[in-house]
């Protein structure tokens, strides 16, 4: 059986911190999808569609990525493409408190789900999508925390 797993987020916008959680994750898993949420409780600051284009890119090379979009809840998701598992990073203790409630929740919805957790790579603890919006918000170079060219 193939192992698929879902790395879910808004990625708004995905990082480096995210394609090192991919590629390790490759490591693991036969398939991965990258599942870009909307959540309407939040405003996107980059636009879905131009996002996902940029992750397509990033991992052009990688026929065992794939990225997709969706507006249900998470575990509904994992179900339908058949993954078992659910890709996470975690950058600190912080992280891991939220996710960690957020896992108990997809097993709720979704018993057959496990999900992984990675921590992430030392040199990329420091990148959250957060900083990087407001860094590009004042108009500073956020090349560096990207794995693709923002245009």
């Amino acid at each position: 059986m193939k192992r698929i797993a879902l790395f879910p987020g808004s990625f708004d916008p995905f990082t480096k911190g995210h394609e090192d959680i991919v590629l390790r994750g490759l490591k693991l898993f036969d398939e991965i999808f990258i599942g870009i949420g909307r959540n309407a409780s939040k405003q996107r600051y980059f636009p879905l569609e131009v996002m996902a284009g940029l992750i397509e890119q990033t991992f052009a090379a990688y026929p065992a990525v794939k990225v997709v979009s969706y507006d249900d809840l998470t575990a509904n998701v994992a179900r339908d493409l058949g993954a078992r598992f659910l890709l996470r990073g975690l950058r600190n203790t912080t992280d891991f408190e939220y996710e960690n409630s957020i896992s108990q929740v997809n097993r709720y919805v979704y018993e057959d789900v496990e999900t992984v957790f990675l921590i992430t790579s030392p040199s990329l603890a420091p990148i959250s999508s957060s900083i990087i919006r407001e860094l590009h918000r004042y108009s500073k170079n956020i090349d560096e925390f990207l794995p693709y060219k923002l245009k």
